[in-house]
């Protein structure tokens, strides 16, 4: 009741700000939507578990449940899958293993962003009717690593990391403070996303959902309201619409 009430009470005060003038909001999630970051979390995550904890086999589709609800949870997702339970010491060395070898591959390695998504970004911020985000669960010094390695102009947006919110996805809290920093009622706001529990912390902040098929299969995407292959698919008269649709 209590989640409810905050969202109905954020709708509401935007609903107010915006009324003469009503505006919109594009969230776009980091990993797996901006950048094919999910093949190097899973490669440098693997490495980790071979050389932290003498773990071979670990596969790519072992860190599944743990796809977008930060570094912690995308360890202990393998870690269940591989029959391990973790100490909390593990995982704190695991995840900051894990984030020494993404910086270093993304130090290393190009990283372009996928097809579509510089474009639609630049076309939101030109448009006066859009205000653009990034909300992710990943950390400040990864997450801004990825934005600068892809060219995101990411200072001129509204940036939320997981450093900033206490709850991670499928919680809805890091969207609800997009939002809000955003200044727009989430019942306004498309975020873009990858995975099933990005998709559930969207549906739960009150805001509409576009997943993009970048990390798994589209039957895994089903609970968002557009699903597409690329974002080149989108534009933003396709976001009005699905915005304004009741």
């Amino acid at each position: 009741m209590a989640l409810k009430s905050a969202v109905e009470k954020l709708n509401a005060i935007c609903y107010t700000l915006n009324a003469v003038n009503r505006l919109y909001g594009l969230i776009f999630d980091i990993d797996g939507v901006i950048a094919d970051t999910e093949s190097v979390n899973a490669r440098v995550t693997i490495q980790v578990f071979e050389d932290l904890l003498g773990i071979d086999g670990v596969k790519r589709e072992d860190f599944a449940a743990g796809l977008g609800r930060g570094a912690e949870e995308y360890v202990k997702a393998a870690a269940s899958v591989h029959g391990l339970k973790l100490s909390a010491e593990q995982v704190s060395q695991a995840t900051q293993l894990r984030q020494e070898y993404f910086l270093k591959v993304l130090r290393e390695e190009p990283l372009p962003p996928f097809p579509g998504v510089l474009e639609l970004m630049e076309k939101a911020m030109q448009s006066p009717g859009f205000r653009v985000a990034i909300a992710t669960s990943g950390t400040l010094e990864k997450s801004r690593t990825v934005l600068e390695a892809t060219g995101v102009p990411y200072h001129k947006m509204v940036y939320i990391n997981g450093n900033d919110v206490t709850h991670k996805k499928p919680h809805p809290e890091l969207f609800l403070l997009a939002a809000e920093r955003l200044g727009i009622k989430p019942a306004d706001c498309v975020v873009i996303e990858d995975a099933p529990n990005g998709i559930q912390a969207a549906k739960a902040a009150g805001t509409k959902c576009i997943a993009v098929t970048n990390s798994t299969g589209a039957a895994n995407l089903a609970e968002a309201d557009v699903v597409c292959d690329s974002l080149e698919q989108i534009d933003l008269q396709a976001i009005i619409e699905l915005i304004r649709a009741k």
